[in-house]
């Protein structure tokens, strides 16, 4: 065999591996793991979830068993924040350095801390990720959409999953677990926020709705969209998060003074 046909053989054969598509476990069929699930079964991967709930499957996907869902090549854990690190101590003792591990969470000093921890002291690869879309935002596509990746203490090798991700026309983002907290705080920790404050305000349609207002409307909807416990976790686990409320108020407090101030000096000018 000639060195020409040696390597073409060679490039196709790993056209092919890398191709197939990889086997991929999904725990945690929720509103954002069914539709990360289908995400990924999309882009012709053999996925695989897992759900204590019934649920609609989505295409392409295959409900399996816990003990099942854990011997996937990759396993990516799609549960709230809160119960991040009672799924992580159940299930990490039937896991092996085979599986590759990845979180979803929407705040990640955390859950890297509890992956550190609980799994790669045992030899388990994990990544951190996050990506910064969900059922909403990815409803038509995700091109462009940016995603957050951290290996966890150097245990696992990114470069495939860049690759994977870039092939979704995904913005990959290399980044540390604190810089992205304290950049979420002041970014998705916000928008929760304030989308579930206008929503006490229980704002309505109007034929006089300005685009401000549709635009201040849909942030409502799409952040009331999401569960409440990830609105409570987004604020209590993210060590940013309460900074963020602090200037947040502050802010209110001061327009609300200057409101003051400009009819104090209204009615003085009239007296």
């Amino acid at each position: 065999m000639g060195e020409n046909t040696w390597k073409g053989s060679v490039a196709v054969l790993a056209y092919f591996l890398y191709s197939e598509g990889m086997k991929i476990g999904v725990y945690g069929m929720g509103r954002f793991g069914s539709f990360w699930a289908s995400l990924l079964a999309s882009h012709g991967h053999e996925v695989y979830g897992y759900t204590r709930h019934a649920v609609s499957v989505p295409p392409g996907v295959s409900l399996v068993g816990e003990d099942e869902i854990l011997g996937q090549e990759n396993l990516f854990l799609c549960v709230p924040i809160s119960a991040f690190k009672d799924v992580v101590t159940n299930i990490s003792p039937r896991l092996t350095p085979a599986t590759t591990v990845f979180d979803t969470c929407s705040v990640k000093l955390y859950p890297y801390a509890v992956m550190e921890e609980l799994l790669v002291s045992r030899g388990i690869p994990c990544i951190a990720t996050h990506p910064m879309f969900g059922p909403d935002s990815g409803a038509h596509g995700v091109k462009d959409l940016p995603m957050m990746l951290s290996s966890v203490a150097s245990s696992a090798d990114i470069g495939p999953w860049e690759k994977e991700f870039s092939s979704w026309g995904l913005t990959v983002l290399h980044m540390n677990c604190d810089t992205h907290d304290k950049e979420t705080a002041w970014s998705q920790g916000v928008t929760h926020f304030v989308g579930r404050t206008l929503d006490e305000l229980h704002l309505g349609h109007t034929d006089l709705a300005t685009t401000g207002y549709r635009r201040l409307m849909s942030i409502v909807e799409q952040t009331c969209n999401d569960p409440r416990q990830l609105f409570y976790d987004l604020q209590r686990y993210n060590p940013y998060a309460s900074d963020m409320r602090r200037h947040l108020r502050q802010a209110l407090d001061k327009v609300m003074a200057e409101l003051v101030a400009q009819d104090m000096a209204v009615r003085m000018e009239k007296t």
